[in-house]
């Protein structure tokens, strides 16, 4: 069943509340299929390389199948798997080179907060005294830093969001290509995906505590096991990543709607009627 977005065009722009709702529909209305496609993803993370690059193709079908009921060309999912398990390989290289920019991002600022851990630490070691000004001054530039690496972040994230999805849907596109084609697709528009990421952690925040609390419960009550046999500590790494996982995993399909929602959207805004879901034949 195709979801009806409440408008006469089934490509007219979407407002920010739009965006959302209608991923939260999407999310609702498909959430068994989605959820056991999240789950099956995320078992695959056990399994290096192979497992990481399935777990890829899988979460992109969510995104498929989603922007599929968006155009009204709803598909199965074994349609659907044919198509990403032919670019699995793909997801992985995308995988790859996505991991590489973040870290990339990650490595200025992980060299300011080194310089400064190093002035800092080096001057209580010498028993040099620091002047308030200059401690304030340190501050302020910490915390201004941060801020400017926290919107740097949200700002890169919000270019790359449907990275996978023009993978999944799109002719000759592959691992390299679709980066770029998020960028473009992306491009004026990110203070507003930027936006939508907010208003879906807001959404998603609830969801999560629970398995947080559980998490932080099962460390605590196997830390002092843990210090007379390292046998514990390892279990509870363990049991805090099997939580963590089944969390996403209830997660993900939401992110994945709201996916295909925004690249529906940012399509509908640059091609217009050109949308359509592609490969449906192979």
């Amino acid at each position: 069943m195709s979801l009806n977005l409440g408008s006469p065009s089934p490509i007219q722009p979407l407002s920010l509340g739009n965006v959302v709702s209608a991923g939260m529909r999407l999310y609702r209305s498909h959430l068994k299929s989605y959820l056991k496609l999240a789950f099956n993803a995320y078992a695959w993370i056990f399994v290096p390389i192979y497992g990481w690059a399935k777990c890829g193709a899988i979460l992109a079908l969510i995104s498929r199948l989603a922007f599929g009921e968006l155009v009204e060309q709803p598909e199965s999912i074994e349609q659907g798997r044919r198509i990403v398990n032919s670019r699995m390989w793909q997801f992985f290289i995308m995988g790859l080179l996505m991991f590489a920019i973040n870290i990339g991002l990650l490595i200025p600022f992980s060299i300011f907060i080194g310089i400064v851990t190093f002035f800092l630490a080096g001057s209580i070691a010498a028993g040099v005294t620091l002047s308030p000004t200059i401690i304030l001054a340190v501050s302020l530039l910490t915390l201004i830093l941060i801020l400017v690496f926290f919107v740097a972040f949200l700002w890169v994230q919000a270019r790359f969001f449907v990275v996978e999805v023009p993978l999944a849907i799109e002719d000759n596109v592959d691992g390299t290509s679709t980066i770029g084609r998020s960028w473009e697709l992306t491009k004026g528009h990110t203070w507003r995906i930027v936006a939508i990421l907010f208003v879906g952690y807001l959404i998603t925040i609830p969801i999560q505590i629970p398995f947080t609390i559980v998490s932080t419960i099962i460390q605590a009550a196997l830390a002092s096991l843990a210090q007379e046999n390292s046998g514990y500590a390892v279990l509870s790494q363990l049991l805090s990543l099997i939580i963590g996982l089944i969390s996403a995993a209830l997660i993900v399909p939401f992110w994945q709607s709201i996916k295909a929602v925004v690249y529906y959207d940012l399509r509908s805004r640059r091609e217009g009627m050109g949308l359509k879901l592609r490969d449906r034949d192979i």
